[in-house]
């Protein structure tokens, strides 16, 4: 926008000198002309020599709507007559670059002047400069303040412009000055004024913003865990495909917690793993981790050391019990030859020979005992019929009640429909009644410490039942909701009872509360069905003292660690992601048996023998965890359709351990020495074993083998 200042003078009729009048106007609303660096133009508007003419124009001057506006203040219009009469010639100069700014334009428009002449365009507006001053305009308002002081003041009306560039600085007056009080100090402000209405424009605020950012150090951090990026390892400097920049280990994390939904933290933009790429700049700014990675490489370097030392201490302490156990055998032996050989010398001649026989013979048994040829082994015993159309699934022993119960379909299923637990006494080899359970399958029973003749037992009818055999009744029914696959007691806490269901939760129950579960403990993994549920008590031992439950499922298994009768710390156990069908433990030895079917890798069932352990507490903020190493590995045939359940348990001769585990490729049940690995003998069956259970009764040893239709006894001898 470009401004005009406008000189006025009036030349007095006698000729005199010409003599400026100059109102200055300190009204807040007065226009700032803001001069340019350009230069400025003058033009002369001087009456012909004609001054007929001139008065003629002068009593009725040609108006713009703006000059018009103006005109309306003057009251009377007595100077405008006065001054028309005078004919005195009007001089404005025109400066070319100068820009008019009126505060007064956000206030409210006066009653009596046009809102249409506000919004006028303004033509060939020009930019101020940086070095530019502020003027103040007389052009107005030394009219407005010499008639509001003098009333016989004369008014000088402005003429038409001449040029576009005056026509638009005169439509942009203000749209009603202030009134001001004209005094001789007013007079004396000339129009160099600083011009105070001027606000600074913000310069490189963003600059300012950036080196606020480079000396807090924001940009040099990751905006998910606030932790400056590294060069190396695996909080590395990388990025999005949206452009934004994360650690590399906080940003894959973010992204495998969401799933397939997965977005970008900063702008919501779907993302996935493979968006992820790493950023190499020479300008980054990040910590030097080479020590912290040397050192984390030494720590995971020391911690499979350990792993390697704890596995190979576990394997030589199973090693060290067998050779124990068969020396102690082998001092018994040496102590009865010993005593034979006595008594052989204090017999006379003529028996001598006799008596020399019968030591010699006695010599030759011990010695082929010593051997190992006529080492102890289990030998079949009896075979009892289960169900004749089959459907038996597991097994367990009542000690109380000296019986096996064995799961089955009900014999009459139009009269009693569902399934229960068939009743096989031990004493007489014979199957004595059926107790009706459940509606569906039966899948897991299990028995407490205290002998008090109660079965636990879960089906596929979403229930867990408590069973009295005293009177062959259901005494307590929980309802979990879903499928129940398996079940246990607590050997700790007898009021509690464990099942795990089909989507991979496990859920507590308290038997003084019938009306529900009291916890439920959520699967850290997948969500398979929890396939076995079996309970390690505490015990005073160095390498794994702590209690708990371990959950088996299709794809690993978890240590729930009991802190109290209401906390469980979770430990998941470094197993296979595939393939595991069942955990078996042995309380004593500390040692569990995992159960995995054939595979690429694998294509045999393998049974490995894995040693319980736990890592001592280093510092008060780490808690100990707990894990397995494996100790032994047993292969077995190809084929595995079932989900069977094996068994891990003490040798009958007080020595060493025993693993058994059901081969569905040739129907029989596999019999291998824990301590050497070797396999003992093979136990055959019609029918694929489903279920194996060792028990005991008068001082001695059985072994019990579950098919679909049958039941085998084997003795051990």
């Amino acid at each position: 926008m470009e401004a005009m200042e406008v000189d006025s003078p009036v030349e007095p009729q006698g000729g005199g000198s010409r003599q400026p009048v100059v109102a200055a106007a300190e009204d807040a609303n007065a226009p700032h002309v803001i001069s340019d660096s350009g230069s400025s133009t003058e033009v002369d508007e001087d009456d012909d020599d004609d001054s007929e003419g001139g008065r003629t124009a002068a009593r009725a001057p040609p108006r713009l709507p703006a000059t018009w506006a103006f005109s309306q203040r003057a009251v009377g219009g007595a100077s405008a007559t006065s001054s028309a009469a005078h004919g005195a010639p009007i001089r404005r100069r025109l400066r070319q670059g100068l820009r008019v700014h009126y505060p007064s334009q956000t206030a409210a428009p006066s009653r009596g002047f046009p809102d249409f002449l506000l919004r006028a365009p303004a033509a060939t507006v020009a930019e101020p400069e940086s070095g530019s001053t502020t003027e103040v305009s007389d052009s107005d308002e030394e009219e407005e303040a010499e008639g509001r002081e003098e009333g016989t003041a004369a008014a000088v009306d402005p003429v038409p412009p001449s040029s576009p560039r005056l026509s638009a600085s005169t439509q942009h007056a203000p749209q009603e000055a202030a009134p001001t009080n004209s005094s001789p100090a007013a007079d004396s402000l000339r129009t160099e004024a600083p011009n105070q209405n001027v606000q600074p424009v913000p310069v490189a605020s963003a600059s300012v913003q950036s080196s606020h950012t480079e000396e807090t150090g924001e940009g040099d951090t990751c905006s998910i865990c606030f932790e400056p990026w590294t060069t190396a390892g695996d909080h590395r400097l990388s990025a999005l495909r949206c452009g934004h920049v994360f650690g590399f280990t906080c940003i894959q994390r973010w992204l495998k917690a969401q799933g397939p939904a997965a977005k970008c933290p900063q702008c919501n933009k779907k993302a996935k793993r493979s968006d992820i790429f790493l950023l190499y700049t020479p300008k980054l700014r990040a910590l030097d981790n080479s020590e912290q990675e040397s050192l984390k490489k030494s720590l995971e370097q020391e911690q499979s050391l350990r792993r390697k030392a704890e596995l190979e201490s576990a394997q030589y302490k199973l090693k060290l019990q067998v050779v124990t156990n068969k020396y102690g055998q082998a001092q018994q032996e040496l102590q009865e030859l010993r005593a034979l050989m006595a008594q052989a010398g204090r017999s006379s001649l003529p028996s001598s020979s006799s008596s020399s026989s019968s030591a010699s013979s006695s010599l030759l048994g011990l010695s082929q005992r010593a051997d190992g040829s006529r080492k102890a082994h289990y030998s079949f015993s009896k075979a009892v019929l289960v169900s004749q159309a089959g459907g038996s699934r597991v097994l367990s022993y009542c000690e109380p009640l000296s019986c096996l119960l064995a799961s089955q379909v009900s014999p009459h299923a139009t009269l009693v429909p569902g399934y229960g637990v068939k009743k096989v006494s031990v004493v007489n080899m014979k199957a004595s009644q059926y107790v009706p359970i459940h509606s569906k399958q039966i899948r897991g029973l299990s028995f407490n410490r205290q002998n008090d003749s109660l079965l636990l037992s879960a089906a596929l009818d979403n229930t867990i039942k408590l069973t009295s055999l005293l009177t062959n009744t259901v005494v307590q029914t929980y309802n979990a909701g879903k499928p129940v696959w398996s079940c246990c007691w607590c050997l700790d806490n007898s009021n509690y009872v464990y099942a795990g269901l089909n989507n991979g939760s496990v859920l507590v129950y308290d038997t003084r509360d019938t009306s529900t579960h009291v916890q439920e403990l959520q699967p850290l993994r997948s969500r398979c069905p929890v396939a076995s549920l079996c309970y390690v008590p505490r015990a005073a031992s160095s390498s794994f003292p702590c209690g708990g439950l371990i959950a088996g499922s299709l794809e690993g298994g978890c240590f729930w660690e009991q802190v109290n009768e209401t906390t469980y710390r979770p430990h998941v156990l470094p197993l296979e992601t595939a393939g595991c069908t069942d955990i078996q433990v042995e309380t004593e030895s500390r040692h569990c048996l995992v159960t995995y079917r054939p595979g690429r890798s694998n294509p045999s069932l393998r049974c490995v023998l894995m040693a319980l352990n736990r890592t001592p507490q280093q510092d008060s903020s780490q808690l100990p965890s707990c894990s397995c190493s494996p100790v032994q590995t047993f292969s077995a045939g190809p084929s595995c359709k079932l989900l069977t359940k094996n068994a891990v348990f003490k040798s009958p001769d007080g020595g060493g351990t025993l693993v058994c585990a059901g081969d569905e490729a040739s129907n029989s049940t596999i019999v291998w020495d824990a301590g050497s690995g070797s396999l003992l003998q093979k136990l055959p069956a019609d029918l694929p074993v489903l279920d194996i259970s060792p028990f005991t009764v008068n001082g001695e040893h059985f072994l019990a083998s579950l098919t679909e239709k049958m039941l085998k006894l084997y003795r051990w001898e």
